[in-house]
Order: structure tokens, then sequence, then C-alpha cells
């Protein structure tokens, strides 16, 4: 499958359960970068528009470059209030955006499905001097509580291809983008507290998980609801993550 058609079928569930972003990353990019308001942001792998909606509640345009025809919409869709966003279909190494016009590239839980060679010439194409490169990722916590390492094995178990996504996710590319130019690093912590119908759409949200009809989905329900009972607080469990800023220059 395509990286860009692997979310075609969990939109619903990603757009519902996927985790947000830490409200301090504005207020951090504010302080360590001087983004502003007026700030022009291009979201590359936008999917459904979490990330595109913590620039627009700042007040920045922002561009959302999104291949995937189901989380495009979606994104279009949930962000129709803010007249400032732009959806367009494309892709990393092909924005369609203009020479020297963007103050900020982001990509949010996307930068790994890129080639980091033509995404590093596109994204130097497009960029103003001295603009900025922002990668985040939400990275979740797979040892940090009994629930949490109960889930990473689940994963493994019924998983149709987590190990090989996983792997895929932890390629070395970032080096690859910034070359030279060197990048830096911030971490927050972030959490998300399910119940047992939040966890479960979750899960579904992730692409390597099997789908309705596959064999081993009802089985792969059947060993979360094990999970949840086990180890559910008050009716609630928590995903724990490390949100992880990837920060620098290109030009």
């Amino acid at each position: 499958m395509k990286p860009t058609e692997r979310f075609s079928d969990r939109v619903e569930n990603y757009t519902k359960y996927r985790p947000h972003y830490p409200e301090e990353i504005i207020p951090f990019l504010k302080s360590e970068t001087g983004l502003l308001p007026s700030s022009i942001i291009a979201d590359i792998g936008s999917g459904t528009g979490i990330s595109a909606e913590l620039f627009l509640k700042n007040g920045n345009t922002v561009y959302g470059i999104e291949p995937n025809k189901e989380m495009r919409e979606a994104a279009e869709k949930l962000l129709r209030p803010y007249l400032q966003f732009h959806s367009a279909a494309a892709v990393a190494e092909a924005t369609t955006l203009q020479d020297d016009s963007i103050d900020y590239i982001v990509a949010a839980q996307a930068f790994h499905w890129f080639d980091p060679e033509k995404a590093r010439v596109e994204f130097t194409r497009i960029l103003r001097n001295n603009g900025w490169v922002i990668l985040l990722w939400n990275e979740r916590q797979l040892d940090a509580t009994p629930f949490l390492i109960a889930y990473e094995k689940l994963l493994h178990e019924f998983g149709t291809d987590y190990s090989a996504v996983s792997e895929y996710s932890k390629r070395d590319t970032i080096p690859i983008l910034f070359q030279e130019n060197g990048f830096l690093l911030e971490e927050f912590t972030h959490r998300q507290s399910f119940d047992y119908q939040g966890l479960e759409g979750r899960l579904l949200s992730s692409s390597y998980t099997p789908a309705a009809g596959n064999p081993k989905f009802e089985l792969m329900l059947s060993a979360l609801r094990t999970i949840f009972d086990e180890h559910n607080s008050n009716g609630k469990v928590d995903l724990l993550y490390t949100t992880k800023i990837y920060y620098g220059h290109l030009k």
C-alpha cells in the first residue's frame, strides 16, 4: 500500500481519536523562532487538519498540502470556519507552492513518509530566507505503565505490519533534511484519556491494525476489551506521549 493511501479507510477514527498537540507548542515557537500571527505556514502532509488548526488558532495563514483525498476532505470540513486555510492536493516533494513564499514548513506525524532528499529540494525552494522547518511527532510511550506495555503487546500480536511501520518511522532521515545546518530538539509530555469506546477508536485509527472483515479483527477487539478491563481506573485509561519538535533552517 502506498503511504499516501494508508489512511483512506481510517479518516473518521483518525479525526476523532488521534492526539492533538500540546498547547505549549505555539508559545515555544514564538519564543524560540519568532513565530508571529502574520507568519505563512505550509503544513506538509496536513492530514485531517489537526496540526493546521494549531497554527490557524494563532491567526496564521496555513497552506495544507495533502495527497490523500479522504483526509484532505476531512480537513477542509473541519477547518471550514478558518478563511486563512488553503487546501491543496499535492505531495511534499512537489507542493505547488510559489518560490520563497513560506515562513514555516510544518510536518506533523508525516515526515517519515517523505523522500527526504527530494523534500529538502522542494522545501528550500518554497522557504523564504531564514525560514524554519518544524517537524512534530507525538511518540507514544511504550512501557511507562502496565497498560501501555499490554497495549504495545497487542499491536505486535495483531498489527498487520506494525513492526515494519515502526521501524520505517524510526529511519534517521532528519539529518538528511537539515544537513550541515543541523537542528534543535525540544520535548513535551502529552496524554489522552479514553473510555473503552475512545480507546477502540484510537486503535482503529492506526493504519497497521486489521480492519473489519479481517479474521483478526474481532479477536483484536476482544483482547483490547480485556486489557481495558484489567487496567482502567474509574473507566479510563491513559495513552502517554512524548511530543518531539525538531526545528531548524535549510538556508
